[in-house]
Formats: structure tokens, C-alpha cells, sequence
């Protein structure tokens, strides 16, 4: 028995707040009754309803992807192109949480629990991420340090939690680069760089939170543990402040 704002959550209708003020406004009914008590519990065989909709409620899978490069991170492409859903052997109507470039590779995670994609894509979550930039050129100790203070954006700065240059190729004119940040604005690490007038050739994702690849190949998977999807429920703690 959960309550029924969790359960609307962890279908991916909406987030939980939502689905708070969809009870209390009389949109959602539970077995053809009308339920506007946040407290009331139901099992997931319950047939939910909001505004007329039936929910399905899918038991939760919870998925790490090494995704590889020309894949998409969405359910369907009208352009015809790969997938990231068509590498996960599962039934089941998962979906990426947050999105990964379709030339970036790197750690994604999918699952269909609407309520931890939406607390681990909350800004206030605060979840860091990191990647691995080639960038054409060799960046200056002046856009380094420019680079750690911070970049303005679209009139907002965003500042890195860690950079560091892990390899220098002279010869190549390249730098590979370690970014680690927290927000989560398209291609920002891209734009990052681009602000300092460096192209990033290549852009990995090597670690998500306290997730890592472990020598996961491209294009492989593997199910995420139940310790591991409890730690990643523990950023709500966090969105909260």
C-alpha cells in the first residue's frame, strides 16, 4: 500500500506535488470514487484515474547505459534515428533520465519511476555530474581559471564544482578535460567551452552522483541495486532544503 500522490508519481503522470494539488482539486478517482485525501493509501492493483485518464502502474526498473555515440535519448525519432530505449531488453515504458547529446557518450540512467527522474532532474537536488572533454585547442592558465569561476550563460553563471585537465597533446593542439557540475541546461558543458572558443570534439559522461561506468562497455547495461535506487531517493533530502 502506497499513498496515492506516490503512486501518480511513480507512474510518470506527474510530479508528486502535482499530483497533490490533482487530489485535492477532486481530479483524481480511485475505483471510480472521487479521493481528495493526500493521506489515503491504495496497492498498485487500484485502477487510477485523473481527469478521465486510467494510469498504468508498471512495476519500477531501474537501468545504467553506457550510451553510445548516434544514439538519441528519446521514446521515438521522427528522423529515424537510434534509440537509447532499443539497447534495454525490458517491456517495460522506460525513458532517460535527463538527456545526453546524440554525438556524447557516457553514463545515462533509465527507468519508468516518474518520481526519481524528477527528483534527481530537480535542480535544487543539486546531483553533480561529470564528464571528459577532448577540446580542439589548448586551453590558456587565464580560460582555466575563467573556466573555475565560472561562465555567464544566457545572463546566468555557471560555475563548475571541479575541472582539471587530465592530458595536454601539443602535438595534436587538443586538451582532455574533467568537468564536473551540477545544473543540467542543454549541452552546457558544450557551451562551457565554446564561451572560451574551444569546440569540444568529444564529450563522455563518466560519472552520475555516486554512479560510475566500472568498465561498462558501449552500449552495455546493467540494473541498477535496490541500495544503489534507495541512495539515489536520498537527493529528495536535499531538493527539500
Amino acid at each position: 500500500m502506497e499513498r496515492l500522490q506516490k503512486l501518480i508519481a511513480e507512474s510518470g503522470y506527474c510530479s508528486r506535488r502535482k499530483a497533490e494539488e490533482l487530489i485535492i482539486n477532486g481530479d483524481v478517482r480511485v475505483d471510480g470514487v472521487i479521493i481528495k485525501e493526500l493521506g489515503a493509501k491504495f496497492s498498485k492493483e487500484a485502477k487510477i484515474e485523473i481527469k478521465g485518464k486510467t494510469l498504468k502502474l508498471e512495476q519500477k526498473e531501474y537501468y545504467l547505459l553506457n550510451k553510445p555515440r548516434e544514439y538519441i535519448c528519446s521514446l521515438s525519432d521522427e528522423k529515424g534515428r537510434k534509440i537509447v530505449t532499443d539497447l534495454i531488453a525490458t517491456k517495460a515504458r522506460i525513458y532517460p533520465v535527463g538527456r545526453l547529446d546524440y554525438d556524447t557518450t557516457g553514463l545515462l540512467i533509465l527507468t519508468n519511476d516518474g518520481e526519481l527522474s524528477n527528483i534527481l532532474m530537480h535542480p535544487s537536488s543539486k546531483v553533480e555530474k561529470t564528464y571528459i572533454a577532448k577540446i580542439e585547442g589548448i586551453l590558456s592558465s587565464e580560460e582555466l581559471n575563467n573556466l573555475k569561476r565560472g561562465i555567464i550563460i544566457d545572463g546566468i553563471k555557471c560555475r563548475p564544482n571541479h575541472v582539471k585537465v587530465r592530458k595536454r597533446d601539443k602535438v595534436k593542439n587538443n586538451d582532455l578535460v574533467e568537468v564536473t557540475i551540477e545544473e543540467g541546461r542543454n549541452h552546457i558543458v558544450k557551451r562551457l567551452f565554446k564561451e572560451l572558443n574551444h569546440e569540444v570534439e568529444k564529450l563522455t559522461r563518466i560519472r552520475y552522483g555516486f554512479l560510475e561506468l566500472d568498465g561498462l562497455k558501449s552500449g552495455d547495461y546493467r540494473i541498477l541495486t535496490n541500495s544503489e535506487v534507495r541512495k539515489l531517493y536520498s537527493y529528495k533530502k536535499i531538493s527539500k532544503k
